[in-house]
């Protein structure tokens, strides 16, 4: 009963969060099974022997891992795409839809027999392969879920047999051409497959792809038809093809054997050729992801991608359709690799090392008149909910005042850009400042099936600037501040044509220190900048340098890759990306912090640099020559031992609590992998200035400006007349 002692949470100014629990919204029961969550698993055979066992044992872990009751099932693809129906105990049954062409929804439910007329013709699409092919038209008996779709306790032993018998694509590669592979076709086969099965249910397209896409929708290679007219100056086999295709009046039946390749000398498209449109291949593959992120964000359903080889394999294509449905990501150079092996565990572990899978969620946001919402950035997708809060300008995923999130987890977060209505007026100096307010209203489905909404709702005090800005100076958060910069920086750097990334950050820096600072005109060594904003120069300098602006010798799949997370990761996390953090261990001191310059290097010092993609233990010189001579090994030398494990046990921690696993480097200074410690540190000692290198210390070899010479130009510019 609410009376004046007993009032509910909402009515306590402190509780800013308040989470309802609606109740299980799953209404798609399936037999006996409720269905809470499914995992399609769409692996790529076009690997070598190695590769292909790594990724078919981790995928088999993973399916131990699942809880008992997810839907699990199985598509695998290479020149072609397999669709297993693990429903079928008798013998292993597959269906194969060429790799060629586009497939729309309807025609894959038609082709597996889970239309609406449960009827499926075998010409144009698919072939049933299990010792006899079904006959044209035959009705299928069984529902979709339960042929193609089953509990993982019940499927377990059949996907383990499945996996172990699975080998890698045989179809033939012409000598120094890349595999033949259709991932488009694959994705758009399984999101075909979940939505005729489970619509609106949660579920994941979990993508292992150990290569670039080379045939069919979602090609980032041109043709080469090598293959194609060896195989068609066999007037015989062409017949055989058009025999077992069936009789078509059409020619695209001879597509299937097209092989869409090039010589392995010739890159995957670079920045160059996609700042100068020399991609071909680019802008159609874009649409197609777009297409088919539309289909999944309609389904409810997530694009997760695990992307493992040397080459590039179109992260930079499939990024829309990843941060559109709320999808997971990882890039790594094997299958066998940590980053690969640690991160694909984590997603299906439970307990304190579980991500916090949820699905179907959806954000709305109600603010007060005078506040209108740009737009979003991150992983989700407008709804086009307009409202009187829309702003007529756009940033990123705008136009509407709700967003939908087919995925999300513990570690999500959005950037919401607002503006200020021009009829917003402050009150009069001495009045009371009228308060804003902005709610959140944010409702998802748990791992449990449990449908809920969490609504935070916040006050704050309107400040006229103009007036007195000391209250506003004193609600600036720097990390934030950088964090949303650098965010806004990587949209406009994909979406505006000669964006110039460097140039907008200094302008802005340059208009900030010069309202807040405090200075004489045309005076620099007059310039100070409130504690406030002390850090942000900093935070800029290391943004200007990063992954996120400097594009040079990063790919367009790695680029991708850094901005995606960047863009999904909480502020501490991505604080990390764009200024890594650097920790010494030396005997004459506790592990502390140090500053990221390289007069941090001595030689007798060990630092542990953490930039979140990536992990360091840099050993200063004298500590890998001791090191080299075992001196850890002796019992007199238990100290110097210690000293060496430290740092490793606080890389191990890092990597434990992190998603996804970043990678571990142990170097010396001096040697070929120290780049990966000195690219991240301030160039305060170069081979211009090596006189002033600090004993034991470094130099780097490179032109770019120190923070000392970058603060120096931002406070001449900013006390400009």
């Amino acid at each position: 009963m609410i009376s004046e002692t007993n009032l509910p949470a909402e009515l306590y100014s402190q509780y800013t969060t308040i989470e309802y629990t609606i109740g299980d919204k799953n209404q798609n029961p399936v037999g006996e099974f409720d269905v809470k969550s499914a995992f399609v698993f769409v692996l790529d055979t076009c690997m070598i022997e190695e590769e292909f066992e790594y990724a078919k044992s981790e995928v088999k872990r993973a399916i131990g891992l699942l809880p008992e009751n997810a839907m699990v099932g199985f598509v695998s693809f290479g020149t072609q795409v397999q669709v297993h129906e693990l429903g079928f105990s008798d013998m292993s049954k597959v269906y194969v839809f060429r790799g060629t062409k586009e497939i729309s929804k309807d025609q894959i439910m038609e082709q597996l027999g889970i239309g609406g007329a449960g009827r499926r013709n075998v010409p144009g699409g698919a072939v049933g392969v299990g010792g006899y092919q079904q006959q044209r038209g035959m009705p299928m008996q069984n529902s979709g879920v339960t042929r193609f779709l089953l509990p993982a306790s019940d499927c377990e032993f059949t996907l383990n047999s499945l996996l172990d018998e699975l080998q890698p694509d045989q179809w033939p590669v012409a000598p120094g051409s890349r595999a033949s592979r259709c991932t488009g076709v694959a994705l758009s086969v399984a999101a075909g497959l979940l939505g005729a099965c489970l619509p609106g249910t949660g579920a994941r397209i979990v993508a292992l792809v150990g290569g670039p896409c080379t045939e069919g929708p979602g090609t980032i290679r041109a043709r080469n038809t090598y293959w194609e007219n060896v195989v068609f100056q066999n007037e015989k086999f062409a017949g055989f093809v058009s025999s077992f295709l069936g009789d078509h009046e059409d020619s695209d039946h001879f597509e299937v054997l097209q092989i869409i390749s090039k010589d392995l000398s010739d890159p995957v498209r670079s920045h160059k050729d996609l700042d100068k449109d020399a991609a071909p291949y680019f802008k159609k593959a874009v649409k197609f992801y777009d297409n088919l992120a539309k289909q999944l964000v309609s389904q409810g359903h997530v694009l997760d991608l695990f992307a493992s080889a040397l080459d590039q394999v179109g992260v930079a294509e499939m990024k829309v359709a990843v941060e559109r449905t709320g999808g997971l990501v990882v890039l790594s150079e094997s299958f066998g690799h940590s980053v690969f092996k640690d991160s694909f565990k984590r997603v299906f572990e439970n307990g304190e090392q579980s991500l916090g899978l949820c699905f179907n969620g959806t954000l709305e946001i109600n603010c007060s008149k005078d506040i209108k919402i740009q737009g979003i950035i991150g992983h989700c997708t407008s709804l086009e909910k307009k409202g009187p809060s829309v702003a007529d300008t756009v940033i990123g995923e705008g136009n509407t005042t709700a967003w939908k999130m087919c995925g999300l987890d513990k570690s999500t977060c959005f950037t919401v850009f607002f503006d200020i209505s021009s009829s917003e007026k402050s009150n009069a100096p001495g009045s009371a400042n009228p308060q804003l307010y902005l709610q959140f209203l944010t409702s998802y489905q748990n791992p449990e099936g449990l449908t809920l909404l969490r609504v935070t709702t916040v006050t704050r005090r309107w400040v006229d600037s103009s007036v007195s800005s000391e209250e506003l100076v004193q609600g600036f958060d720097q990390e934030t501040a950088a964090v949303v910069m650098a965010r806004l920086t990587s949209l406009k750097m994909e979406s505006e044509e000669g964006f110039d990334a460097t140039r907008w950050l200094d302008r802005n820096l340059i208009r900030l220190c010069s309202k807040f600072g405090e200075y004489r005109k045309d005076d620099p060594s007059s310039f100070t900048l409130n504690s406030f904003f002390s850090f942000f120069p900093q935070f800029i300098f290391n943004l200007r340098r990063s992954q996120f602006v400097q594009v040079f010798n990063n790919s367009p799949d790695e680029t991708a890759y850094f901005r995606m997370l960047l863009n999904r990761e909480n502020i501490t996390n991505a604080a990390v990306m764009i200024q890594p953090s650097l920790i010494s261990y030396s005997f004459n001191s506790l592990p502390q912090p140090v500053l990221l310059d390289v007069a941090s290097i001595g030689a007798d010092r060990i630092l542990l640099l953490d930039s979140y993609f990536s992990v360091v233990i840099f050993h200063g010189m004298t500590i890998a020559q001791w090191r080299n001579l075992g001196y850890q090994n002796q019992p007199e030398h238990e100290a110097f031992a210690q000293l060496l494990q430290t740092p490793k046990e606080d890389a191990q921690t890092i990597i434990h609590e992190r998603f996804p696993a970043p990678r571990l480097v142990v170097c010396d200074q001096h040697g070929s992998q120290a780049r990966f410690l000195l690219a991240k540190l301030n160039p305060s000692a170069t081979y211009n200035n090596a006189n002033e290198m600090a004993a034991g210390s470094d130099i780097i070899f490179t032109d770019d400006v120190s923070l000392q010479v970058f603060f120096e130009h931002l406070q001449r510019l900013a006390v400009q007349s």
